[in-house]
């Protein structure tokens, strides 16, 4: 019984062999020497993408949307962005706690948020995570999105 396993296992292995290998020689040949492009939202080398953050807008003790905040870091000294970008999973956490509580208890879902006081709020936390001022918050964008 084990034999006739072996040998069925060998003879799959036998026949996926050559199969791979016509695979390997269809694909079109990979550009050599040339390095794909890549999406870049600046030619900054000072400035760190980060992902938008989303949060809840709560109104009478149910979902009444969302507020949509797309932001990123100028950080222009080197070793100082070096420093930003292994804590940017923190200033993340940071950015997203602070910004759950902003919503909680100051956006509504009948008037825009002061883009100002979002901005005034995460660069502190920013200031804060890194030990010291250096790197700038940059708010691309302030959205809510209500669903009445």
């Amino acid at each position: 019984m084990c034999t006739r396993l072996f040998l069925g296992l060998f003879a799959v292995l036998l026949l996926a062999g050559p199969a791979s290998a016509a695979e390997e020689k269809a694909k079109p040949p990979a550009s050599e020497g040339k390095k794909g492009s890549e999406h870049k939202l600046t030619e900054a080398e000072s400035y760190l993408a980060l992902d938008p953050i989303y949060t809840t807008i709560v109104a009478d003790r149910r979902s009444a949307g969302m507020l949509m905040v797309a932001l990123g870091l100028d950080v222009p000294a080197p070793e100082l962005r070096e420093q930003a970008e292994r804590a940017l999973p923190v200033l993340r956490d940071a950015d997203i706690r602070s910004l759950m509580a902003f919503t909680a208890t100051q956006v509504r879902p009948t008037a825009q948020p002061d883009p100002a006081a979002i901005a005034d709020r995460l660069q502190s936390l920013t200031d804060r995570a890194l030990g010291k001022k250096g790197a700038r918050i940059l708010l691309a964008q302030v959205a809510l999105r209500v669903t009445n």
